[in-house]
């Protein structure tokens, strides 16, 4: 990860854990985040786990329902602290604003594979929407065939209730009951409408807080 340099109010520099993106991104708190997301995360999966052992099934649904549920909730109570973040309620979660970006996360393996293999599972509802009014612009327009004017029509409604100049930042991290948060990746992606596709525009590492210590 490219390290940064922070000057304090007293003048001391401190290396910081925020890369330029991240810091043009956030300002002052983007070493804070750099941080406390992976942190968010790996709570997530705690929880979860615990969850799955408590229910003692042969199936891994409680895990997964679990993992849902605790990362909107683990990073509402990781971030909220943080100064210029404030929250929205979308789908039942709680979903964190800071500045003009919405943080959102998703869990796009279970296993150690590159984000650029993220895909969404369905090419419409909330998720899709989001990306599609929120993310970068895409890089191959469409072809005209009326589809931007009818996605405009039909758009999710919580999606609906943002802002439009909110830009979107996917927190997509990889993770499994067994192994834990193996890859954290931040960045914006457009959703590629033929196969449902992350198209990354800009994407780089947030190490688990397991790989931080041991790097």
């Amino acid at each position: 990860m490219q390290l940064g340099v922070l000057t304090t109010q007293g003048g001391r520099r401190i290396v910081s854990s925020a890369t330029q993106w991240a810091t043009d991104t956030f300002g002052a708190i983007a070493s804070q985040l750099a941080e406390t997301v992976p942190a968010c995360l790996a709570e997530a999966h705690d929880r979860a786990r615990h969850a799955h052992e408590g229910v003692h099934t042969q199936t891994l649904e409680a895990y997964g329902h679990g993992l849902h549920a605790a990362q909107y909730e683990a990073l509402a109570a990781g971030l909220t602290p943080l100064e210029g973040t404030t929250s929205r309620r979308l789908q039942g979660r709680t979903v964190m604003l800071i500045g003009n970006n919405v943080i959102y996360p998703i869990r796009y393996a279970k296993k150690d594979v590159p984000v650029t293999e993220a895909r969404l599972r369905k090419a419409a509802g909330f998720r899709a929407d989001l990306i599609r009014r929120h993310g970068p612009e895409p890089m191959q327009q469409a072809l005209d065939l009326g589809l931007d004017e009818l996605d405009e029509g039909h758009v999710h409604p919580d999606v609906a209730l943002l802002p439009p100049d909110l830009r979107l930042i996917i927190v997509a991290y990889a993770c499994s009951m067994e192994r834990g948060v193996m890859r954290i990746e931040w960045g914006s992606a457009e959703l590629r409408r033929e196969d449902r596709y992350l198209i990354w525009h800009h994407h780089e590492a947030l190490f688990p807080p397991a790989a931080r210590r041991a790097a």
